[in-house]
């Protein structure tokens, strides 16, 4: 009787294909912002677009990986890294011209970082998977940047720092919650 053996994802598949995709976006949209100095209506909106179709990768190529049993571990290392290269080139580019207060950006920066580094830490003891506070997390920081970006009139505008002020908080409330779980993964080993 022939035991079966699971199929390996092969490198070279869908979702992987989204994520380099995210990766190559962000000089696209860079260039977008950039071109728009935060003034220009219709860069601003060039940017936003790019943004959003980038940050649109990052929940299909997951849904994808799963889905279809295209999780690699390339894909479990590059999603991440790819995320936080988007969302901290946003926040960097809305700091840097003014617009988002620069320890705002500092405190989601050491957050997903910080996020990151636990991920690392404990790999050899298991995946620490995205949680819905994760998700919706995500979510308000795309939402905020988005708002940012996004040439609204006044009295629109205004929505941006209220919705990142919940991106904030969410975010850090989440961040906590990974260090938690990183910490019951580690114990176990240290008991043994």
């Amino acid at each position: 009787m022939s035991r079966s053996v699971p199929r390996r994802a092969p490198l070279a598949n869908a979702a992987n294909a989204l994520t380099a995709a995210r990766l190559a976006l962000i000089p696209v949209f860079v260039a977008f912002a950039i071109g728009s100095d935060m003034t220009a209506p219709g860069w601003r909106v060039a940017a936003v677009l790019v943004f959003l179709v980038a940050s649109l990768t990052d929940f299909v190529d997951g849904w994808i990986a799963r889905r279809y049993g295209l999780v690699t571990t390339f894909g479990k290392v590059a999603d991440p890294i790819a995320d936080k290269a988007l969302i901290g080139t946003a926040l960097v580019l809305l700091s840097g011209y003014g617009v988002l207060p620069w320890w705002v950006t500092g405190v989601i920066l050491v957050r997903e970082l910080g996020v990151t580094g636990l991920r690392f830490w404990v790999i050899r003891r298991g995946v620490i998977a995205a949680s819905r506070g994760g998700k919706a997390k995500t979510g308000l920081q795309i939402a905020a940047i988005s708002w940012y970006l996004f040439p609204f009139p006044a009295p629109l505008d205004r929505l941006g720092p209220w919705l990142m002020g919940v991106a904030l908080v969410v975010t850090v409330a989440t961040g906590a919650d990974y260090a938690a779980r990183a910490l019951r993964l580690r114990r176990p080993a240290r008991a043994s």
